[in-house]
């Protein structure tokens, strides 16, 4: 349930400027899926954009027509999740994701995989092999099942 409501947040949703730190980070972009098997499954797919580290970020989902769907940046004092005039705050990057998708995603091990590093997070099991061509799959086996698919817009070097 919590996955079908990040799709009908406002299409119009924006980040305040972001500071000068993205310059010399990380950044990715393409489309990723996630199903959970729940007792209600859900499953959800959309375009994102990802700056910083996991300490310090910005997060964006958008739908296939561009509408924004979620839009969060991080840092190690607290998350912040766009969805109108008034962000919501959260501790962390961990608990804005799951509290959005209903359920955790491994933020720090996301980060490792993107830049082709086969980082450990307790519950999943990454595949990087086909990482050379832009696809990366995850597959978490407890405490629920779930399964991330990401496809970068740029295969990686």
């Amino acid at each position: 349930m919590a996955a079908a409501g990040v799709v009908l947040l406002e299409a119009c949703v924006q980040l305040p400027p972001a500071p000068d730190i993205w310059a010399s980070s990380q950044a990715w972009s393409g489309r990723l899926s996630l199903q959970v098997q729940s007792e209600s499954p859900q499953s959800f797919s959309a375009n994102f954009e990802l700056k910083g580290s996991p300490q310090r970020g910005e997060l964006t989902l958008s739908s296939p027509l561009g509408n924004v769907l979620l839009a969060a940046r991080w840092s190690p004092a607290e998350a912040l999740l766009y969805t109108g005039n008034e962000p919501r705050r959260f501790r962390s990057i961990d608990e804005l994701i799951e509290q959005s998708t209903g359920t955790s995603l491994p933020v720090s091990a996301l980060f490792a995989w993107l830049g082709g590093i086969e980082d450990a997070a307790t519950g999943w099991k990454v595949d990087l092999t086909r990482r050379p061509e832009g696809r990366i799959s995850a597959r978490r086996t407890t405490p629920q099942l779930s399964d991330l698919r990401i496809i970068l817009d740029r295969p990686a070097p």
